[in-house]
């Protein structure tokens, strides 16, 4: 039996195409697995150390624990805010002169107030002969005895966060 040539000129190139298409995909797969090979000594354990897939679950489960120690501090941040608001922050001193034959400014208001104005003036009169001290009560900004204008100030200045 024989072929007629042109028939088998084609059935050359096609055996030929054919043949470098084999080769091409046995260089392609070559090369991915050199490359997974190499991919694999990069994630697999050398020896005594861990491999790379248990370092990282290592430190995920170590993220994971810090994520928690965070949760944990913010939690306390925020109880620490709520109980430093009741806690007496904001506090400020008016020296001034009560008697106008003395000088030296030896008589004060001191306010002391917490984060929502509350707290207490002091106040210390300083004589001659003798020093009279006051205190009286304070809530948010205003007290139901009445202030001195030297009181008013030290509160003002406390609420605004100044002191002079």
């Amino acid at each position: 039996m024989s072929l007629d040539p042109g028939l088998r000129d084609v059935l050359v190139v096609l055996g030929v195409v054919l043949g470098a298409l084999a080769a091409g995909l046995a260089l392609a797969s070559f090369l991915t697995s050199r490359r997974m090979k190499r991919d694999l000594v990069l994630l697999a354990a050398d020896g005594d150390a861990p491999s790379f897939v248990e370092a990282v679950a290592r430190h995920s489960d170590n993220v994971t624990a810090l994520r928690g120690e965070v949760d944990d501090l913010a939690a306390l941040l925020g109880r620490t805010r709520t109980e430093l608001a009741d806690a007496i922050r904001h506090v400020s001193v008016v020296r001034y002169d009560a008697f106008g034959d003395m000088g030296g400014r030896l008589s004060f208001s001191a306010a002391m107030l917490d984060d929502g104005g509350d707290g207490l003036v002091l106040t210390s009169i300083h004589g001659r002969a003798e020093t009279r001290s006051y205190m009286k009560g304070v809530k948010a900004g205003a007290s139901d005895a009445p202030l001195s204008p030297e009181e008013l100030q030290a509160v003002n200045y406390a609420v605004k966060g100044r002191s002079k």
